[in-house]
């Protein structure tokens, strides 16, 4: 049977995304952006029936899609939460002080937070790994899979022109901008591992 509670997710992101295709600010860069749009709603849409995935992980899963997609509309390198939050009279104009658009910094470290318990779920289920080996499974995979999207944007720019490779690569003129992007996911993913092995190690106490 169909979980409905996951179809509705999975239908949310898909209005989302559908919302963020209209007149975007890029239309050219966004069939490249939203192949990883497609990439995470297939784990997501495959669920809907199988009911396998903790609903944890994947309302994780179902953050980071939402948040890709915004992204993906601007071009990571030109979301407007600066002036977002201007309008809204959460911070004055002179809160930003730094030039930078960071949105692409943020995504990189949710990244680390947001599919880390999907990980550990893999790990677990799919390689039955005890617990805190599949912690540090998913560690790894973090860390692994944040290389290879800095290798992809790097293989980007050797068969696009230079102003394509920079809107979607979104480093911003920054020479370590892909060092600092794997450095969030580390940070995020290791946030994310101490909780978890705290966690562990909480309940043995327990019992």
């Amino acid at each position: 049977m169909i979980d409905k509670m996951r179809l509705a997710l999975v239908l949310l992101v898909v209005v989302v995304t559908i919302l963020t295709c209209i007149d975007p600010v890029y239309p050219h860069e966004q069939i490249l952006q939203h192949i990883g749009t497609i990439l995470l709603l297939i784990p997501l849409t495959y669920d809907i029936f199988k009911k396998k995935i903790p609903i944890a992980s994947y309302i994780g899963i179902i953050c980071f899609t939402i948040l890709h997609v915004i992204g993906a509309r601007y071009v990571y390198s030109y979301v407007p939460y600066k002036e977002f939050a201007i309008s809204l009279g959460i911070v004055d104009t002179d809160f930003f002080q730094d030039s930078r658009n960071h949105y692409d910094r943020f995504v990189h470290f949710s990244f680390g937070v947001l599919l880390f318990p999907y990980l550990v779920y893999v790990s677990k289920s799919r390689f039955k790994q005890l617990k805190s080996v599949a912690v540090f499974m998913a560690w790894m995979m973090i860390q692994t899979c944040s290389m290879i999207y800095e290798l992809f944007e790097w293989l980007l720019t050797i068969v696009m022109t230079s102003e394509e490779a920079d809107y979607y690569n979104g480093q911003q003129g920054d020479i370590w901008d892909a060092q600092k992007d794997m450095a969030l996911a580390l940070l995020g993913s290791t946030f994310m591992a101490v909780l978890y092995l705290l966690n562990y190690y909480r309940k043995s106490r327990i019992k």
